[in-house]
């Protein structure tokens, strides 16, 4: 009977009763042979971290890459006439740990929305996957549809746990992102999450300032945990306002629990997205007598009649982060701080395995 393939034939009756043994050279027995490790030499895969960029916050990733000593990484993003998102890495990512930076809002300079931002972000956590990087982390300053974390109305989508779906199936392993919305957002993911504050940093700012007799005023009472924790680090008071909501995007303020009348008032929140809610606060607290009225927010949203609103606002600064790039055209009284350094030292830790916590003295869940 004809060999099977070259160096192995059938085995003959008495090879059988020998135990399947061959005394052929070319047989199994060389086939082992070739397969023993011939010595020891130590395979050595050094870990790489690289950064890149989607064109949401392009000068907020850049900051981020000064911060840590290393440039961007090449990437070709762009959108086609018929609306479709491209995206290539110019370079190899295999084995690396892949730092994608990509807030999720709306940037008009470079012609993106909300929803193309979130998009542009999953093509590139998929291309970098395809790619073989060893990890790909989601460095998401501004969480995008956080604020949809429950229904408030029959037939309403839970928006934010989709978002943390889309995540996971284009491969994300691990989402670094700042002061959501609701800190249950967190629970819709199976990956581990990066949950950053810039309260600490906004803190800072104020204590410098040196202001007399200060009082953190909270804008409704779903913030008065939040507040409670800013006004310890200042060294202020806190009292509180009530609103209500008729509609969406649309706040109605009702009186003040607490004593600002004289005080420098310092109103808080998440984001800062119509001003509508922090307009209204602000000429309350004005109504109630306080000397001068400051705002401060994470997330710069400023969308609609946002910039409208805050110019003829009573405030003397309102103060927010990089989180969202600016659009053209803010008022004189807004001041953005960089969260650059904070994102940088966060990036370090996950690259090293490091404690994140150890960025913020283990005071990074102020929910």
């Amino acid at each position: 009977m004809a060999r099977a393939a070259t160096g192995m034939r059938f085995l003959s009756r008495r090879e059988r009763r020998r135990g399947g043994r061959s005394r052929d050279p070319r047989g199994l027995a060389a086939l082992a042979r070739l397969a023993r490790p011939t010595g020891s030499v130590p395979i050595v895969t050094p870990s790489r971290l690289m950064l890149f960029s989607g064109r949401a916050n392009l000068a907020l990733a850049e900051a981020i890459g000064r911060k840590l000593g290393i440039e961007l990484g090449h990437v070709t993003l762009k959108t086609f006439s018929a609306g479709e998102l491209y995206c290539r890495y110019e370079e190899s990512v295999r084995g690396a740990d892949v730092f994608i930076v990509q807030p999720t809002c709306a940037n008009p300079t470079a012609g993106l929305s909300a929803a193309e931002a979130m998009l542009e972000l999953l093509v590139m956590i998929d291309a970098a996957v395809g790619a073989s990087a060893n990890r790909v982390i989601a460095v998401m300053p501004s969480f995008g549809y956080a604020r949809q974390d429950k229904k408030s109305a029959l037939r309403e989508p839970i928006s934010a746990r989709l978002i943390a779906h889309l995540l996971e199936t284009a491969g994300v392993d691990r989402v670094l992102t700042i002061d959501l919305h609701a800190g249950q957002v967190q629970g819709f993911f199976r990956k581990p999450v990066d949950h950053m504050t810039a309260l600490l940093m906004i803190a800072d700012y104020f204590r410098s300032l040196g202001l007399d007799d200060p009082v953190v005023v909270s804008p409704d009472v779903g913030r008065v945990k939040l507040n409670h924790e800013f006004a310890a680090m200042i060294g202020a008071d806190l009292a509180i306002m009530t609103k209500e909501r008729p509609a969406q995007q649309v706040a109605e303020i009702g009186y003040v629990i607490g004593d600002v009348k004289g005080k420098n008032a310092i109103i808080l929140d998440d984001m800062i997205d119509t001003a509508g809610t922090l307009v209204a606060a602000g000429r309350t607290v004005v109504e109630h007598g306080a000397a001068r009225v400051y705002a401060a927010g994470t997330h710069p949203v400023f969308s609609g009649p946002a910039y409208e609103r805050l110019a003829g606002a009573p405030f003397e600064q309102v103060v927010v982060t990089d989180t969202i790039p600016l659009r053209e055209g803010a008022p004189e009284n807004v001041v953005v701080l960089s969260c650059a350094s904070l994102l940088a030292d966060t990036i370090r830790q996950i690259f090293t395995d490091g404690s994140v916590s150890r960025v913020f003295n283990g005071e990074n869940q102020l929910f």
